[in-house]
């Protein structure tokens, strides 16, 4: 990717800071001055440092914008980011500076919510182990109890958080593969307002009822003060014995070390992790190479057709902001489902 500098001082300035489709960053140049740097790049980062003070729009993903970044940039005043999740954004800071932060809701819910659903496939049938004990030569006959999985269709599936992704979610077990699901939610969901086809086949529960009741448990909550460390040591032991954890949310919202230490206990059977504390997953941690972890590298919404519709939305996002008009995916903070 090369870096494109500012060169009209007449037209208004965009920082492009993660790569954008050619369509999108062609929609962009056609209004504004763009630079396109990444920062996690080496050779980006003197390029970004220098388009910081006359940005007025910024749009890109996976970087965390501080504030020292804010304070380097006095015109901002948008914040479009590739995603859904704004752990990566200073809220307090955008708030009290005036920066508008946009987001895109709603286009990757099916897309996360097959990655999840795969996980819980996944790491209940084997299917990564298995496919490596055919690739590496050893099935030489039939296998044995000592290979097999556990059925998905019938188990309990716990959820926490049942925003769109938890409801996608929910309607993939219940409907599909006729699992009673109980959810997990700072408040109760309207379930006939929200997502009618699911009533009277999931259940809004108490953490600890769905912690105890469930076969296997996906967190699909977003990263905030609450959630932070929420599956630890003590929620771990809640767990009903032999359990399957997912974490298709964030990997923050796991204490890592106490998840091993729950999956060598046999407290868990499994767990199936699309997120971590730390990505890329470090080369030496123990989880990279565990036998019941399924691990998979962040990819939630990693189709193409998934990707290109959060660049097109984020770009939507930051020209109708820039213009002074509403935005699709204005980001509205409050309090998160849990």
């Amino acid at each position: 990717m090369s870096v494109s500098a500012f060169a009209s001082p007449q037209r208004r300035r965009v920082l492009v800071f993660r790569e954008l489709p050619a369509q999108q960053l062609a929609l962009l140049q056609a209004q504004y001055e763009v630079t396109v740097a990444n920062p996690r790049l080496p050779a980006h980062q003197a390029a970004f440092e220098a388009a910081l003070p006359l940005a007025e729009g910024m749009i890109g993903s996976s970087v965390p914008i501080t504030e020292a970044m804010l304070d380097q940039a006095p015109h901002l005043k948008v914040i479009s980011s590739i995603s859904v999740g704004v752990d990566n954004y200073p809220l307090a800071a955008l708030r009290s500076r005036g920066i508008t932060l946009c987001h895109t809701p709603g286009v990757l819910t099916e897309t996360t919510a097959d990655t999840v659903f795969a996980l819980i496939m996944a790491s209940s049938r084997r299917l990564v182990e298995l496919a490596l004990h055919v690739r590496e030569g050893h099935w030489q006959r039939n296998i044995d109890e000592s290979l097999f999985g556990r059925d998905v269709h019938g188990k309990t599936l716990g959820i926490l958080g049942f925003g769109r992704i938890g409801q996608a979610l929910a309607r993939r077990a219940a409907l599909g593969f006729n699992m009673p699901v109980l959810y997990h939610a700072r408040r109760e969901v309207d379930v006939a307002q929200q997502a009618p086809e699911l009533l009277g086949r999931v259940q809004h529960r108490p953490l600890d009822e769905v912690l105890s009741q469930a076969d296997i448990v996906a967190a699909v909550l977003p990263l905030t003060p609450a959630t932070r460390g929420l599956m630890n040591e003590a929620t771990f032991a809640r767990m009903k014995p032999g359990a399957i954890f997912i974490n298709g949310a964030r990997g923050a919202i796991v204490d890592e070390a106490a998840l091993l230490r729950a999956l060598d206990s046999g407290t868990l059977a499994a767990a199936g992790l699309d997120v971590f504390a730390t990505e890329p997953l470090p080369m030496d941690s123990p989880l990279r190479q565990h036998p019941r972890v399924t691990a998979l590298p962040h990819i939630g919404s990693a189709t193409h057709e998934t990707r290109e519709a959060m660049a097109a939305m984020a770009t939507r996002n930051l020209l109708k902001a820039l213009a002074g008009e509403a935005p699709e995916g204005l980001y509205a903070e409050g309090p998160e489902p849990l």
